[in-house]
């Protein structure tokens, strides 16, 4: 267990460039199962969840070969079938919310697969139901033993079939395509999930031989092959990193650069903050975020109180909501936080009231912010990391606050968050880890 101890009021200036994206990253991961020949991919993040689903692929029978940083090829010619049935497997699965994104690869390439409720962030309930659903669709059938917490899932043979998925969840819809590109017949999927992450993944299945259309939609036909080869893929920046670093800009920085953003796989994140009166300046591929000593909450065209609600691509990713709450407490201005999508990840802002934060926490999902308008700081305060993005939320609150503050939990920080505190020392920080 470690701790972070952050020295508040550093003003940050300089070039920071954001990590590959975990999300992507543990989607194309499995997917290096559905083929026997090499699949090499660049800029994969070091970060704990990338690092336990390699580890995890490891154990799994594929071999891994690192040709530097961030970058790996992975052949799953020799997959011990034995061990994915053992309890090993089910105990390894079961620390990894990447995990349940086995289940297409290995029904479609074996016919068998065997997982645990997959872990991860404790943000509320996360059901699993569109995975399974989206399976029996294909012809699959699993079974649910209560006793051992672990699901088996077997199918003779793959055929596709039309589905209207109840959710647009992504790793759901990942999970379907990579069971559906080796199934027989065509698929058809309505309400996919359409997330550059999961555009990337179909992108890559193709340079695989898979036959996908309507990349980038929501209605996806995946039309089945008999098998594919490798390739080479390149993960993309990871855009709520990339919101995290305009927040931090926001609220502690003097001028910072954040380079090779993939500007136009952002979506409607540079807008958001935008909105909350913050400058975004779009630079080449570059984002430019300058010395704040004001910024003021928009209101709506017909005067009404800004709302930050988390939505499906191309809506708001719930993943930045705690950024842009944190950043709202030092704006002009009030907004309402509306977290529609899991009842668990405002809780918490009663360490940021400790700290000074006008915030009233309406209910489990709405939470109304009143901007300090940099006129009172935050001060220091003693927190705990809850999930991975509440965790770099409270990390850049430390950082403007005054004083001194720590930050205990800070595994979950590294879950998603690539030697953070080296690189935000590099901008002028003052953080320091502690192993407890």
């Amino acid at each position: 267990m470690g701790v972070f101890k952050i020295e508040g009021g550093h003003r940050l200036s300089g070039e920071i460039t954001p990590q590959g994206a975990k999300n992507e990253a543990l989607q194309v991961l499995c997917a290096v199962l559905l083929t026997d020949d090499p699949v090499r991919i660049f800029n994969v993040p070091d970060i704990a969840d990338v690092n336990n689903q390699i580890d995890l692929l490891k154990k799994v029978g594929v071999k891994v070969t690192r040709h530097g940083k961030g970058d790996f090829t992975f052949q799953a010619d020799n997959v011990d079938t034995t061990f994915l049935s053992s309890d090993a497997f089910i105990e390894c699965s079961a620390r990894l919310r990447g995990s349940i994104m086995l289940v297409g690869p290995l029904l479609a390439r074996y016919g068998h697969a065997l997982v645990s409720k997959p872990g991860g962030d404790k943000i509320g309930r996360r059901r699993v139901d569109t995975h399974f659903l989206g399976m029996e669709k294909l012809g699959a059938q699993f079974h649910y033993d209560l006793e051992r917490g672990i699901f088996d899932i077997t199918a003779d043979r793959l055929r596709g079939s039309y589905m209207l998925l109840d959710e647009a969840s992504v790793t759901g819809t990942a999970n379907i395509i990579m069971a559906a590109v080796l199934a027989e017949g065509t698929t058809t999927i309505y309400n996919a999930a359409c997330e550059p992450y999961i555009q990337q993944l179909c992108r890559m299945l193709n340079a695989m031989g898979a036959r996908i259309e309507g990349i980038a939609s929501n209605l996806l036909t995946i039309h089945g092959v008999e098998c594919l080869h490798g390739t080479e893929h390149r993960i993309l920046p990871d855009m709520i990193e990339v919101g995290s670093f305009i927040g931090m800009a926001a609220m502690c920085g003097d001028g910072i650069l954040i380079k090779d953003v993939s500007y136009d796989d952002l979506g409607i994140i540079p807008y958001a903050f935008r909105r909350l009166g913050i400058s975004v300046q779009h630079q080449h591929d570059n984002i430019y975020v300058p010395c704040h000593e004001h910024y003021e909450i928009e209101s709506f065209i017909d005067g009404s109180f800004m709302t930050f609600s988390d939505a499906p691509w191309p809506g708001l990713t719930p993943d930045l909501l705690s950024v842009l709450l944190v950043v709202s407490t030092q704006a002009k201005g009030s907004v309402l936080i509306h977290q529609k999508m899991f009842e668990s990840r405002l809780f918490f802002v009663d360490k940021l009231i400790d700290m000074g934060a006008q915030i009233i926490l309406c209910d489990p999902h709405r939470a109304v912010v009143v901007g300090h308008d940099n006129q009172i700081r935050l001060r220091a305060g003693r927190m705990t990391s809850p999930d991975i993005r509440a965790g770099i939320a409270l990390l850049i609150a430390a950082m403007s606050a005054e004083g001194t503050s720590t930050i205990s939990n800070i595994q979950q920080i590294d879950r998603g968050y690539e030697c953070i505190e080296e690189r935000l020392k590099a901008l002028g920080a003052c953080i320091e880890r502690i192993n407890d």
